[in-house]
Parts: C-alpha cells; structure tokens; sequence
C-alpha cells in the first residue's frame, strides 16, 4: 500500500500524519522527508493552469499539426 501526501511542519518542528483506515492494520511503514522547494510548487502551478489556456493549447495543436507527417517518415 501507498500513501502520499505533502503537509505542514509544525512550529515546534513536529510532523503529524493521520493515516488513512487502510493502514489500521499495519505495525510498521517507511517515511521518507523530501523538502518541498516553493518555487517549484509555484511552477507545478502554472503548468497546471496553462493546461487550461486556450491560447497554449492552440499552440500544442499547431505544433502537433505540423509534425504530424514527418513523424510518419522513416530514416
């Protein structure tokens, strides 16, 4: 089983997960910290956003138009 998710560091430094019921059972799981840089989750962000706009999406849809044959050619 996994689970994942980011969460917040307490101000005493602490870190409290609350586990879903699936691992009720459990005795033992492995925790791995990774720091979150802000910046990048800023950018994660924006890509999500600009998988919404029309005018990036017309631009994918033009670039997808002319490679759509000479994806086809062999060497």
């Amino acid at each position: 089983m996994t689970f994942e998710g980011t969460f917040n560091i307490r101000k005493d430094n602490r870190l409290v997960i609350k586990l879903p019921d699936k691992f009720r059972t459990r005795k033992k799981v492995k925790v791995i910290i990774e720091d979150i840089d802000e910046s990048r989750k800023e950018k994660i962000r924006m890509l999500e956003k600009a998988s919404n706009d029309p005018l990036f999406l017309s631009d994918i849809e033009e670039i997808t138009t002319d490679f759509k044959h000479s994806d086809k050619e062999m060497p």
